[in-house]
């Protein structure tokens, strides 16, 4: 059986805080880099018009968070409406390549949101006051996300919120299975279930 990620239970890290809202896919990923097929090296192209001057001298843009080398992590923070436009799965592939675990918003358009939990990228919603708590953080601070538990905390201020996924998805992402992997997985109990209505 292979993995198609590696598998997700605990993350505790420092995180990348992108306070803009409404963030589709195109500016996640542009359109012109959508011709491999395959899920590697698209994170080079993560944001890429947001962190580069063009695409020919590839000169990283002041300001832009991506570019800002105070900031790091394995967790995205996002603004409300992340991942809406269209419904591209390399959006995903880029998140995952680039590093991210899992992204953190308030809302997720919700083909973005199916195509990350897909992809073993972690989208956890919180509500409006908890994401303006994580915002208010300085850099050297970190989340603590655990899936088994669905918690999301912010260890230095003793905070924390619960958020809701899918079971199913919770199931493939803490064991680090595709669709295909996970019936492989219950292959003997659908073998003894095509027996028992024999």
């Amino acid at each position: 059986m292979h993995l198609i990620t590696q598998k997700i239970n605990i993350i505790h890290s420092r995180f990348v805080p992108l306070n803009i809202e409404n963030v589709d896919t195109d500016q996640i990923i542009p359109a012109r880099f959508l011709k491999a097929t395959t899920r590697e090296g698209f994170g080079k192209n993560l944001f890429r018009d947001w962190r580069f001057e063009n695409d020919d001298e590839m000169k990283p843009k002041n300001g832009f968070v991506l570019n800002d080398n105070n900031y790091g992590g394995e967790i995205l923070v996002a603004a409300k409406n992340f991942g809406c436009g269209s419904s591209r799965e390399h959006a995903a592939w880029a998140l995952q390549d680039f590093g991210f675990k899992a992204v953190v918003s308030s809302f997720f358009a919700d083909i973005f949101k199916n195509n990350a939990l897909n992809n073993g990228v972690l989208p956890v919603t919180v509500s409006e006051s908890f994401l303006r708590s994580i915002f208010a953080l300085n850099e050297n601070e970190s989340l603590l996300i655990d899936l088994e538990k669905q918690q999301i905390s912010i260890p230095s201020k003793g905070l924390s919120e619960n958020f809701d996924i899918n079971a199913y998805k919770k199931n493939c992402l803490l064991n680090g299975y595709d669709d295909i992997d996970y019936l492989i997985s219950i292959k003997e109990d659908i073998i003894q279930y095509e027996q028992s209505i024999v």
